[in-house]
């Protein structure tokens, strides 16, 4: 069975229908969207994955060298 999309904000029941709503696709409504958009400029979500062994190395070599200092 195929599960009805959700407002990724709110969780409420996108319309089968979705002509009405085009613009405000994935969400349900435009405060949902502009929610969503406030959430992004403040920094709220990132995409989080480990540092390549060569910046993890910089940064450890600049933070001993700023330590010294």
């Amino acid at each position: 069975m195929i599960r009805r999309q959700t407002c990724p904000i709110c969780d409420h029941g996108l319309p089968l229908n979705n002509d009405s709503q085009q613009s405000f696709f994935p969400f349900c409504s435009p405060r949902c969207q502009r929610v969503d958009f406030l959430r992004w400029c403040q920094g709220r979500y990132a995409i989080v994955e480990p540092l390549p062994r060569e910046v993890a190395e910089f940064l450890d070599s600049r933070d001993s060298e700023q330590e010294m200092t």
